[in-house]
């Protein structure tokens, strides 16, 4: 990244005003809607209707969303190499075609062996989307420092702007499909068209925020040796329980409700709701963010949602569905953004690739276990209340360790 001397601030004054700021996050934060709200959380809409026409059980159901986070991994592993040389826009901008591609292909496959194929190159895609936005997410908030942790939500925030709209057109084109074979094949396309939309719009932020490789980029990309991520560990530890732990929660709270008798049109609330939530949350969470260096953040987030992951195993009803996923929708990208701020707190610039790299890596192991564990505890006695559970116990340990990492 380009020094800053005060010769050059002048003339970037009109670029680095924060009317000008808000508006590059907000348009950045259409690949986190790409990449999490619409690529993989869409799922837990359409989870109910094919695991009825397909004739699935919980454990490959959960199977799908597994195989979209080992796909995740293979990309976070490619994604730092990627990064180092210089290349974070191009690769946000393509992945984001290239994801939009993938979700289309989805609703011509019925077959689970082509359907767990989707959800790794989706998984992969959703990576180098994700991980990409945030190295130019950190970019833009180096710009601002007393408001770079607001701008580093927003991109994060993004993310329920997918949610909400997931949650407003599935239900209208799985109705529009009516009795139509496979009818869950026509959200799927509905959802590539959203993709292709949002990806349009993250040209114009990645070229803003687009930096030429630098000399010293691959020296500065092994300064961060065993010692530092080593230091790093109770950290790392809590984000992969987290991991494991919310994937359970937004693969499998919608099948619950629905097993409790909540309303079509109570889903739809519930889950555009928590999409809001997770927009708004930015404000709610910059402070903390802003404020601490080591691992505390990351905790109180992780504790705050194995309390929403609890509350619908506690009874059903729309009240307590809307509870959780508003407190939910108002922590969980927070988290995320969390582990970046830690990164940008500690460590310089040069290395924040390989820092957030090394985050998502331990997201993405957690994400493997999440659903397929859940899925396979919600098959057994006590149904998907105590998949939930579990997922709330994760998210509490994840907590418990986090609490442990201080700063570098």
């Amino acid at each position: 990244m380009p020094d800053r001397t005060p010769a050059t601030a002048p003339a970037e004054t009109s670029q680095d005003s924060p009317a000008a700021l808000l508006r590059l996050a907000l348009a950045l934060s259409l690949g986190a809607a790409v990449s999490l709200g619409i690529t993989r959380f869409s799922y837990g809409l359409l989870l109910p209707p094919m695991r009825a026409d397909l004739g699935w059980s919980y454990t490959l159901a959960g199977a799908m969303n597994t195989a979209n986070a080992v796909g995740y991994l293979v990309g976070a592993l490619v994604v730092p190499r990627l990064l180092a040389a210089g290349r974070a826009a191009a690769v946000f901008v393509r992945a984001g075609w290239a994801a939009a591609l993938v979700m289309a292909l989805t609703g011509f496959f019925a077959d689970a062996g082509w359907l767990l194929a989707q959800r790794v190159v989706a998984g992969a895609l959703s990576a180098l989307v994700f991980v990409a936005g945030g190295l130019l997410a950190a970019r833009l908030a180096a710009r601002d420092a007393q408001r770079g942790s607001l701008l580093l939500g927003l991109y994060y925030g993004g993310t329920g702007l997918g949610i909400a709209a997931s949650a407003l057109a599935v239900p209208p084109l799985l109705h529009a499909a009516g009795d139509m074979p496979h009818a869950w094949a026509w959200a799927w396309w509905g959802l590539a068209v959203l993709c292709a939309l949002a990806a349009w719009g993250m040209v114009a932020p990645a070229l803003a925020l687009a930096d030429p490789p630098t000399a010293g980029g691959s020296a500065a990309h092994g300064e961060v040796g065993a010692v530092s991520l080593a230091r790093m560990g109770w950290a790392l530890a809590g984000y992969a329980l987290f991991g494991v732990g919310y994937i359970g929660y937004m693969t499998f709270s919608i099948a619950l409700l629905r097993e409790q008798g909540l309303s079509a049109t109570g889903i739809t609330v519930y889950y555009t709701l928590l999409g809001a939530a997770v927009v708004a949350a930015p404000r709610l969470w910059a402070g903390l963010l802003d404020r601490e260096r080591g691992g505390g953040a990351l905790a109180r987030l992780n504790a705050l949602l194995a309390l929403a992951a609890l509350l619908p195993v506690l009874g059903g009803g729309l009240l307590l569905a809307l509870v959780s996923g508003l407190l939910f929708g108002a922590v969980f990208l927070s988290v995320v953004a969390s582990t970046t701020a830690f990164v940008r707190h500690n460590l310089p610039p040069a290395q924040w690739a390989r820092g957030i790299g090394a985050f998502t890596v331990c997201f993405a192991l957690g994400q493997i276990v999440g659903p397929v564990v859940v899925g396979l505890i919600s098959d057994g006695p006590g149904g998907l209340a105590r998949g939930l559970v579990f997922s709330a116990v994760a998210l509490a340990l994840g907590a418990v360790f986090a609490w442990r990492q201080r700063p570098l």
